[in-house]
């Protein structure tokens, strides 16, 4: 018999300084029986820095949503789709291969890429190269410590606070703040 996915329920308060977006997001998150807490907080930092889009791009008209991830490699960790269906950005979270992240270029209009683990600068060293060509693909480099001090955020139920400003996350649960300041790779 197959293990389900564990359900996380995350109230996350967004106040985006650098992009003049506040918002509530009721948000469900599947964590998958491989996925780990730190990546599950990782693609909720994600979705975080990206919500300010669903206004930039959508004009309060799109659906910011967590994918299947880890169920479905066809799909993203995160997708911002508009009101037409189209995708307007994807994310994905970790180290992934070469091949579907070009296929997510193709069907995106923007792909950012979270890396968070100690064996995210090896990963890149090997990946930079096939990765130069699509111009729609950003790379970001969370450090490895504030991505083990997300994991310990998680809870079933969570109240959670992300504060962006200039460039920095700082996710709070209200005793514990966490601040992330992403580093672009590519």
């Amino acid at each position: 018999m197959a293990i389900k996915s564990t359900i996380f329920k995350a109230n996350v308060q967004i106040a985006d300084i650098d992009h003049s977006y506040y918002a509530d997001h009721a948000l469900t998150l599947a964590r998958h029986p491989s996925e780990t807490d730190e990546r599950m907080m990782v693609r909720l930092v994600a979705l975080s820095l990206q919500a300010h889009l669903l206004q930039d791009v959508c004009n309060g008209d799109g659906v910011l949503a967590f994918g299947a991830g880890l169920s479905n490699p066809d799909e993203p960790d995160v997708m911002l789709t508009d009101f037409t269906g189209r995708k307007r950005l994807w994310i994905e979270v970790g180290q992934p291969e070469e091949k579907p992240l070009l296929k997510a270029c193709s069907k995106a209009d923007q792909v950012m890429l979270y890396v968070f683990s100690s064996s995210g600068d090896v990963w890149w060293k090997n990946m930079q190269n096939k990765l130069i060509k699509p111009t729609s693909l950003q790379v970001w480099r969370i450090p490895t410590s504030a991505s083990q001090d997300l994991a310990k955020l998680a809870e079933r139920s969570m109240q959670l606070q992300a504060t962006v400003q200039e460039g920095v996350v700082m996710m709070s649960n209200g005793k514990t703040t966490v601040d992330i300041e992403c580093e672009r790779w590519k």
